[in-house]
């Protein structure tokens, strides 16, 4: 093999018995940034302008081929090449080009292996074309060629859903020639390449390709029978409606006519609002397990057993996620009727897991088997972390924590799960403060991707470091909050739940309350999810409301007897007729009329302005680190939808201007920093 040419800063030529060997080396990823964007066109060069390459092979140093485009440039500005033009050049070279396909070939990384000759995988590869999740669509090709590869359909599943496909699956479809071992990737790619450049004929061209799409051209209902099967994917966000047109394109019209379908709706969505609010979320998600002052040299500590104080709802979904990953945990209960209880019901999520294919009965075993039940506490004297998840009372947590004081050992954390009250306060009951911190799961615990890591004024930094770095380990995405009640998502989305109730008071029905709110993006409005969370557990001593009024009748929600809906069998509400007798007791109590019925879009604004403003307040007193942080929360605390960015990013494309003047309106006082950025043009985001 002759010595590498560097071709940029990313890209290397060497050539092993006329055979071009490409590599892309961009770390971590292998993005299609401009570097390798330039060392792929040179390479192009090189191959076909050099008489003893005869073909060639494109793959990549590092752990994955290309796995996408480098999103950052989207908003500096891409410059040329552009990679729609590279990958013409490629697929447009006289000799044949492999692609060496390992790790996850991803949008932009499986539009260049579209544009090679022939196709090689490795047995752990996976491909697919994610940018729906980024509001986007193919934009190098994916939406022309890989019809013709893979018929509409397919290519048509695998963009509007984002979701990447296995090689042996891959190989099925037609997408890739040729399935090899992992560690015989190269050396097979070599034998192909090599036999490739002794064959006769003209090269085929995925562009070139008609035969299935001609075959798709005469089934008149794909595109609308495909609609209507997948219909959920469609709602409310444009991305697969512009995928679809571009699809059809390829079906109906020459490869060139409908790059330029595909471009025209590729500029559509990249200058969307939701476009904007996705790559908006994609990157605030990569930015919550960031934490300034807090370094990658911080020591972590070990967790390699993990106590859980209470069996219940909140306890068994916990000790889930740790069984999960191999971890021993210890439950504790006072009762031994809860912990027999609580075993049973983690022992039932497992099984219904195993019935739907994704455990076997060995994975089932295996994690109850981690599961060890004990009704003395005495038994997390030797675990290296404890998570209290008791009942919502501070007496309660204060003997909890003045317990686990005596009997946890030197450098065990000792974590609280609560949802609103004051960890500083509840570290007081230790002489170790700073082994405390708050582990604010969401219920149900196993399932919800959200961890809210709450930092107590004495909580070190090796406490904090490693809370982060273990809820990445359990699946969760982590953000840090500060001290304050509710922390960040219960806080931020409380004046939702509030004026969601005010609203019913002034006279707008609840299918409308909730149906603006479906209409916006959520999966359900607020009134809703008041049932679904419990009355009872949002419900606080004081004067009379309306869902303490419900509770006192035992109506707690759809756990029990309704709330203000009523359930059928199949879960679906209807207002009830109590809640409306509640309401006329409540307007009268408090002297409402009850005749103020709201547009939808006033109620849009009625329910979320005073979020954004809470969310202001929330920033502006470092309870959250960044306002990517807030929108993180809101969308995997309280799937606020992803499309519309969180409620910082929406705010910024809303407008703040027009959200003061709405505060005002309202008789509410906007946050100063609301007001001030508002005031110069600034953003959260």
């Amino acid at each position: 093999m002759s010595e590498a040419k560097t071709l940029s800063d990313t890209v290397t030529l060497s050539v092993d018995n006329a055979v071009a060997v490409v590599l892309i080396d961009n770390p971590p990823v292998n993005a299609l940034g401009l570097s390798v964007r330039e060392g792929l066109a040179a390479a192009v060069e090189e191959i076909e302008s050099n008489t003893d390459i005869k073909a060639a092979i494109i793959s990549a140093k590092g752990r994955t081929f290309p796995a996408g485009a480098d999103i950052a440039e989207f908003d500096i500005g891409m410059r040329e090449p552009w990679l729609p033009g590279v990958i013409d050049r490629i697929e447009a070279s006289s000799k044949p080009v492999v692609a060496a396909i390992f790790g996850t070939a991803l949008g932009g990384g499986l539009e260049l292996a579209l544009s090679c000759h022939y196709r090689i995988a490795a047995a752990s590869a996976k491909m697919g074309l994610p940018e729906v999740n980024l509001g986007l669509l193919p934009g190098a090709g994916g939406t022309q060629r890989l019809p013709r590869l893979v018929g509409a359909e397919a290519a048509l599943q695998m963009m509007i859903t984002g979701k990447p496909v296995k090689a042996a699956l891959a190989e099925t479809m037609g997408l890739v020639d040729k399935v090899v071992a992992d560690d015989a990737l190269m050396e097979e790619a070599m034998a192909m390449a090599t036999a490739m450049m002794a064959k006769v004929g003209p090269l085929p061209r995925v562009s070139e390709k008609t035969d299935l799409i001609e075959k798709d051209r005469t089934d008149a209902d794909l595109f609308d029978r495909f609609k209507a099967e997948h219909g959920r994917l469609f709602r409310g966000v444009i991305a697969p409606d512009e995928i679809l047109d571009s699809v059809k394109a390829a079906v109906n019209l020459p490869f060139r006519e409908g790059m330029a379908v595909e471009s025209k709706n590729f500029e559509k969505l990249f200058t969307s609002d939701q476009s904007r609010a996705l790559r908006h979320v994609f990157f605030a998600m990569r930015e919550t397990s960031k934490v300034p002052g807090i370094g990658k040299d911080t020591p972590l500590i070990d967790v390699k057993s993990v106590g859980v104080i209470g069996a219940g709802t909140m306890g068994g979904g916990i000790a889930m996620n740790f069984a999960n990953i191999g971890i021993p945990v210890t439950i504790v209960e006072v009762k031994q009727e809860a912990l027999d209880r609580g075993l049973g019901v983690i022992r039932k999520n497992y099984e219904n897991t195993a019935k739907k294919g994704r455990l076997t009965d060995e994975d089932v075993a295996t994690r109850m088997g981690l599961l060890t039940g004990s009704l003395d506490m005495e038994d997390l004297a030797d675990v290296d972390l404890v998570i209290e998840a008791v009942f919502e009372s501070m007496e309660i947590k204060e003997k909890v924590f003045s317990r686990l004081e005596t009997i946890c050992k030197p450098g065990a954390i000792l974590a609280s799960n609560t949802s609103f009250l004051d960890i500083n306060h509840i570290a007081k009951f230790t002489s170790r403060p700073e082994m405390v911190l708050g582990l604010h799961f969401f219920s149900p615990a196993n399932v919800m991707p959200l961890l809210e890591v709450v930092r107590g004024d004495k909580s070190s930094d090796s406490v904090i470091a490693t809370g982060m770095k273990l809820a990445g380990k359990i699946g969760k995405t982590p953000v840090l909050a500060g001290v304050c009640d509710g922390f960040i998502a219960n806080r931020l989305m409380l004046p939702y739940m509030i004026a969601s109730q005010e609203m019913l008071l002034a006279g707008t029905p609840m299918q409308v309350i909730d149906a603006a709110m479906r209409d916006y993006g959520f999966a359900m409005g607020p009134i809703a999810l008041l049932d679904l969370i419990g009355l009872d557990v949002i419900t606080f001593p004081g004067e009379m409301t309306l869902t303490g009024e419900l509770v006192a009748m035992e109506r707690r929600g759809q756990k029990l007897n309704g709330g203000f809906y009523d359930y059928d069998e199949k879960r679906r509400g209807t207002p009830a007729p109590a809640a409306h007798d509640i309401i006329e007791k409540v307007r009268k109590h408090r002297g409402i009329a009850g005749d103020v019925e709201l547009t939808p879009e006033q109620v849009v604004a009625g329910l979320l302005y005073p979020v954004i403003n809470e969310g202001a307040k929330i920033l502006d007193e470092g309870i959250a680190l960044r306002a990517g942080d807030i929108d993180v929360a809101a969308i995997l605390g309280y799937n606020w939808p992803s499309y519309q960015g969180g409620p910082m990013c929406w705010a910024d494309i809303h407008g703040l201007d027009k959200i003061v003047a709405g505060l005002e309106k309202m008789g509410i006082e906007p946050a100063a920093m609301l007001k001030k950025l508002a005031a110069e043009g600034g953003s959260f985001t």
